[in-house]
């Protein structure tokens, strides 16, 4: 009895003094307990990490939080090359699937001496699968040229690895690249990469292109579909070596080597190209203004040093043109440089002056047409009374009753332009109701345009024909005819025509942001060649120099 007592207190008194030092211990070092209940954030790949189940999923999340918050740190470049070496990996191991939620892969051995091109499915959520020639041809699908396996690859091997990746990267910043983040209306479309890689080769240079369709939803059409890949030196998506090929709801992209492709969605007017054309129209307004003012100011002196300047019908509506435009292009940097916060009844108010110069610039470039219908078409009875007075009354009045009607109807607003996400990417002090817009701006410009151009045409089949009568007479008579007929289609404003090939590409859109802001310079131009005085005092035998000095066609 006395020995279990004896081995029961020394039990107890072993216990007590591990609980002490364990207790002694947890005191001296607190820090060493804090370090080992923090949890460690696998989106900074601090340490080694390997490709195994328990990394791929815990790295594969930083898809998602990486640029949701800012409480969490990422270090991107380290995570793009994770994933970029992640076929290596699949290349140099035995696997042959990858079913994972966030990447699907398909690793098999291909012979080198194929006789046809290789076509594999790759449905979302799917592994990609080999298909068979005969099978129905799924919409997602990658075809590999048969000369991608045998010429094009070093060494003599009779079968080379081939892995095919279809990765899903999430809604955050990794694989974004910088032009891509800097612009919050692009994005790749579905987060979805393919990646295809043959042994450890570099692919570049191909003979035949790979071929990869990508199935999606029709879109908008202000938005940009373009095939790229990712450039591994630049550490962004890249277009170079890739074409693209656009359907209602499908894009084939054929590119000449071998890597990450995917197809990038963006606006046509991305931020950082709205940015650079609202600069090209700001600095193009503003010259555009200085000349026009220049005009204004000569016309004032012509007309207080020649008594012709009085009565002819001809500079009074050129004059009126010029004080339109000069006033639109000063609306417009206002505006610009303006917010569409505020009272409504401020942007109500901005729109409705903006609205009213932008129809008065088209109602006399209509007229413009008009008088030179009646100058080079009609020719004979062509007097009205009290001429310019009615011009005028058309040219500053039928304008204000469209604004007056427009305004009644409560169409000014706040406008707002949203990307594909509804994500609001611009707003600005115009229409609210895009119909009124449609009838009472494109409708109203194509009317003038449109009678503006066929007069034009007209004047220059007619220009063209004496000139060839003439060619025999006078030297450089054509280049005159040219210069005529430019002059006279920066009155009718044949520029504002460019808006009809905006729809074909950026080029278009930077051409007319350009040619358009810079038409009170053309009309300069042509005014200072038409009216300047010349030491020359010999009348103008040449059809088209008559038809340029636009003679009066009434008397008040």
């Amino acid at each position: 009895m006395a020995t279990a007592r004896s081995l029961g207190l020394l039990l107890f008194l072993l216990q007590g003094s591990v609980k002490g030092e364990r207790f002694i211990r947890s005191e001296e070092k607190p820090e060493y307990a804090e370090t080992t209940e923090r949890p460690r954030n696998v989106c900074l790949l601090e340490g080694n990490h390997e490709y195994d189940s328990f990394d791929l999923n815990g790295i594969a999340k930083c898809f998602t939080k990486c640029g949701s918050s800012e409480d969490v740190s990422c270090d991107v470049e380290n995570l793009q090359r994770y994933w970029l070496n992640y076929e290596s990996y699949l290349l140099e191991n035995s696997k042959e699937t990858v079913d994972m939620p966030f990447v699907k892969a398909l690793i098999q051995n291909v012979s080198t001496d194929i006789s046809e091109d290789l076509l594999f499915s790759l449905t979302p959520s799917q592994i990609p699968k080999q298909m068979m020639q005969g099978e129905d041809q799924p919409t997602d699908r990658v075809r590999l040229p048969k000369s991608l396996f045998g010429a094009f690859l070093p060494g003599n091997r009779s079968a080379v690895r081939l892995a095919i990746t279809v990765m899903d990267i999430g809604a955050g910043n990794v694989f974004k690249g910088p032009k891509l983040l800097q612009d919050n209306g692009s994005s790749v479309l579905n987060n979805r990469m393919v990646g295809l890689s043959v042994g450890q080769t570099h692919a570049t240079g191909l003979s035949e292109p790979v071929e990869i369709t990508f199935s999606h939803q029709r879109q908008s059409p202000n938005m940009i579909i373009t095939c790229v890949f990712w450039n591994v030196v630049k550490g962004d998506w890249d277009s170079q070596g890739c074409s693209t090929e656009l359907g209602d709801e499908r894009t084939v992209c054929r590119c000449d080597h071998l890597t990450f492709f995917a197809l990038l969605l963006r606006p046509i007017l991305d931020l950082a190209t709205a940015q650079t054309l609202t600069r090209i129209s700001q600095a193009g307004c503003g010259v555009s203004m200085i000349f026009l003012a220049f005009t204004i100011v000569f016309y004032v002196a012509l007309r207080l040093s020649l008594q012709r300047f009085k009565s002819e019908d001809a500079p009074k509506i050129h004059m009126a043109l010029s004080s339109s435009l000069f006033l639109l292009n000063l609306t417009f940097l206002i505006s610009v440089g303006s917010s569409s916060q505020g009272p409504p009844s401020s942007c109500w108010v901005r729109a409705a002056i903006f609205h009213y110069f932008l129809l008065c610039v088209f109602t006399w470039m209509g007229l413009e047409a008009f008088h030179l219908y009646l100058l080079a078409i009609r020719v004979f009875n062509t007097y009205f009374g009290h001429y310019f007075l009615k011009l005028s009354l058309l040219g500053w009045g039928l304008p204000a009753l469209v604004v007056i009607a427009v305004g009644s109807s409560n169409s000014y607003g706040v406008y707002t332009l949203r990307d594909q996400e509804n994500r609001t990417s611009l707003e600005l002090c115009w229409f609210q109701k895009e119909p009124v817009l449609y009838a009472t701006v494109h409708g109203y410009f194509l009317v003038s345009f449109l009678f503006g151009a066929v007069v034009l045409a007209l004047v220059a089949w007619k220009i063209f024909t004496l000139s060839s009568v003439t060619a025999g007479k006078e030297q450089g008579q054509t280049w005159r005819s040219v210069f005529t007929v430019l002059g006279l289609s920066s009155l009718v404003g044949m520029t504002w025509g460019l808006a009809v090939l905006t729809p074909l590409g950026l080029s278009t859109i930077y051409i007319f942001a350009l040619f358009n802001s810079l038409q009170g310079v053309f009309i300069f131009c042509w005014f200072i060649i038409l009216y300047f005085p010349r030491q020359s005092t010999t009348a103008p035998s040449s059809g088209t120099a008559r038809l340029g000095q636009a003679h009066s066609v009434s008397q008040d």
